[in-house]
């Protein structure tokens, strides 16, 4: 194979090793915990030598970092996208929650998010500065939501008090939540939109 071939190949397919490694890291920071979790168990769980992994990474503590920073870009984009829909308030509400879960607890989104609420305060400062950054821009979509809920009439309480309780409850549902429960993410959803709007309709 031609060195220029070598190289393309290389391209394509490191890239995909690194997200490997990303996925494991969650999953294995999930299971066992930060500090539990080795670079060996890592780079096991994906196939590779114990010292492959820092090809791609300096330290745990940046895999740590990327598992973190990813989760909360994808589940910030999956909310975005329904957040601008054009919808009512109290459907875009709806597919807000119903995005979040699904990032939270589907399969590809739960590793990520349980080392989020759990294994942060491992991060290092800089990676915990650029965290809060994007958790704040991540409620200003919420605020909103909840602002134009209350403009509609169908809350009382847009506050910041408000606001925190909603997203505490939708992430305290990693505690509870079973895939193989009798309520689907969808229902939550649902649910949890009842609870805070009631039955109140909009046109």
């Amino acid at each position: 194979m031609a060195a220029s071939r070598i190289k393309a190949v290389a391209k394509v397919v490191e890239p995909n090793r690194r997200a490997d490694i990303v996925r494991a890291a969650g999953r294995l920071f999930h299971e066992k915990g930060y500090p539990a979790t080795t670079i060996r168990d890592i780079a096991g769980a994906v196939g590779m030598r114990s010292g492959s992994p820092f090809y791609h990474f300096k330290t745990k503590q940046d895999m740590l970092g990327a598992v973190v920073l990813e989760g909360m870009h994808a589940i910030h984009q999956a909310v975005e996208k329904v957040a601008v829909s054009g919808k009512s308030s109290r459907a875009t509400f709806e597919a807000m929650l119903r995005a979040h879960l699904n990032q939270l607890l589907g399969e590809e989104g739960r590793d990520f998010a349980a080392t989020l609420l759990h294994e942060s305060r491992h991060l290092n400062p800089e990676v915990s500065a650029e965290v809060v950054l994007l958790k704040d821009r991540y409620e200003l979509m919420w605020q909103q939501a909840l602002n134009d809920l209350k403009r509609d009439g169908l809350i009382a309480d847009d506050s910041t008090v408000a606001r925190l309780f909603l997203i505490g409850a939708l992430n305290w549902t990693v505690q509870w939540y079973r895939p193989d429960g009798s309520q689907s993410v969808a229902q939550i959803a649902r649910k949890l939109a009842s609870f805070v709007i009631g039955n109140s309709r909009q046109d």
